[in-house]
């Protein structure tokens, strides 16, 4: 037994052990600058993960512009329009966490965290370079595999490193961070793709800023500590216990009360990936399948299409990545806003009254023709988006147990990436079908189903410990 063994209470050599004791030290967590930093820390890695993700819709003015891709095609499954290049993004990313969920869990959350986000970021640049829109295609499926990878693999991070009582507030601040680089891109959008900027198409540029600045990340990765409950359940118990003092000493005294209470006292039973098919977690890996593949028809069905809807309703290019990039604003400020309620209420009303938001403020969209109107429901529409979308980040990793939680949330988000895959070819043939009415009709019926599944089968998880 080791020192700090000793010190606890518990027999550190007991792998199983070790770990419940550290969920429950993490429970009684402070809040404290340094666990705050921590987040903020992550947060700015997934900056560029998002960048790269939103560049999708952002771009695609200028790939249409420069012949590469069509808005449009005849065939429902055409490869050489727009809808084909949110499903190459897409088609990788239910790659990345579909079938590499597990890599966060093998080898740690800190290890991936890095060499995702280069992986990704090394794809866009040879995407950049191509000049057929096949090879457009397949270099933005490989960056889309990484962009998986990474999703996941910082929700999970994040998730282990703060305890429950705050773990809403801090999925708020992440998702805040992360989506400053909307508004980013689209002005680099706005300003670039119209232009070609030393002979170089303004959509390539907007590509290359990005994987340029994401080296950031080998400075970020200096100041980030593996998860402690990650290394307690492989069995390194001194370097987790080593980085808990280090988060407990930063915070001062322990949080006491009956979040902390409520802390398993009893190892909890090993847990393998079969048993993600198995009761007691099947009827979870169902309901947030059925969630994810839902859901991503309200968040990309309208995000990856903000400047062509625009376009659609007869502005200009120029004009619609300028009210585009008004509404951008929306991504980091809403999460900011949810952190006054994102802990007073059960994730899964928070979502189901994001998804009435999502309806009401579509639906207003797709009947509003004046500039100022259209930039305010965009503005809604996309605050309602962020609330669901910081809710079940949080949600869907906290529910499984840490041995396979990168896997697990994995595992169902990548349902979300199949639905936005095909919402790219399904999105164009309403667009052309039944315009923009048609396309909120689609995403108002998806989210009457998250609204149902969610309300009647959504467990409760406020105030509850990892791996309980």
């Amino acid at each position: 037994m080791s020192a700090v063994g000793i010190d606890s209470g518990i027999d550190l050599a007991s792998t199983r052990g070790a770990a419940d004791e550290i969920s429950r030290r993490l429970e009684s967590l402070p809040g404290s600058s340094y666990l705050w930093r921590l987040v903020i820390l992550l947060s700015l890695g997934g900056c560029f993960e998002i960048y790269d993700l939103f560049l999708t819709g952002y771009i695609a003015p200028g790939l249409n512009k420069s012949g590469l891709l069509t808005t449009t095609t005849q065939a429902f499954f055409g490869f050489s329009g727009i809808g084909a290049f949110v499903a190459a993004t897409f088609a990788g990313l239910f790659v990345g966490t579909f079938f590499l969920g597990f890599l966060a869990d093998r080898f740690g959350r800190r290890s991936i965290f890095t060499w995702a986000l280069l992986g990704y970021s090394a794809a866009s640049v040879l995407m950049a370079c191509q000049t057929n829109s096949g090879g457009v295609l397949l270099w933005r499926f490989i960056a889309g595999i990484g962009i998986g990878v990474e999703i996941i693999t910082i929700d999970a991070y994040i998730t282990e490193l703060v305890p429950s009582w705050m773990r809403g507030r801090a999925f708020a601040v992440n998702q805040a961070v992360m989506f400053i680089a909307v508004p980013i891109v689209a002005a680099l959008a706005w300003w670039l793709v119209p232009l070609s900027p030393y002979g170089i198409e303004g959509w390539r540029w907007v590509v290359l800023i990005g994987a340029a600045a994401s080296m950031i990340i080998w400075i970020v990765r200096l100041y980030v500590p593996e998860s402690p409950l990650w290394l307690a359940r492989h069995g390194r118990t001194d370097e987790a216990v080593k980085i808990l003092a280090t988060l407990e000493s930063a915070g001062g005294p322990p949080r006491q009360g009956k979040l902390a209470d409520k802390a398993p006292a009893r190892a909890a039973a090993k847990v393998g990936f079969a048993d993600l098919f198995r009761p007691p977690y099947l009827s979870l890996v169902v309901l947030f399948m059925v969630f994810n593949l839902c859901q991503a028809f309200g968040f990309y069905g309208f995000a990856n299409w903000v400047p062509t809807l625009l376009v659609e309703k007869g502005i200009t290019v120029t004009k619609s990545l300028q009210y585009s990039f008004i509404v951008a604003f929306a991504y980091p400020i809403a999460p900011l806003l949810a952190t006054s309620f994102a802990d007073r209420f059960e994730r899964k009303w928070i979502i189901c009254g994001a998804c009435v938001a999502i309806i009401a403020f579509g639906l207003l969209f797709a009947q509003m023709t004046l500039p100022a109107l259209l930039i305010l429901c965009g503005v809604l529409l996309t605050a309602a988006n962020m609330t669901m979308s910081y809710a079940y980040h949080a949600y869907q990793t906290e529910v499984f147990p840490t041995a396979i939680r990168a896997r697990a949330s994995g595992l169902v988000y990548s349902m979300s990436r199949v639905s936005a895959m095909f919402s790219g070819f399904i999105v164009a043939f309403m667009l052309r079908e039944g315009g923009i009415s048609g396309v909120f009709g689609l995403i108002t019926a998806a989210m009457v189903v998250v609204i149902v599944a969610i309300a009647t089968f959504g467990p409760d998880v406020r105030g509850k410990p990892l791996d309980a």
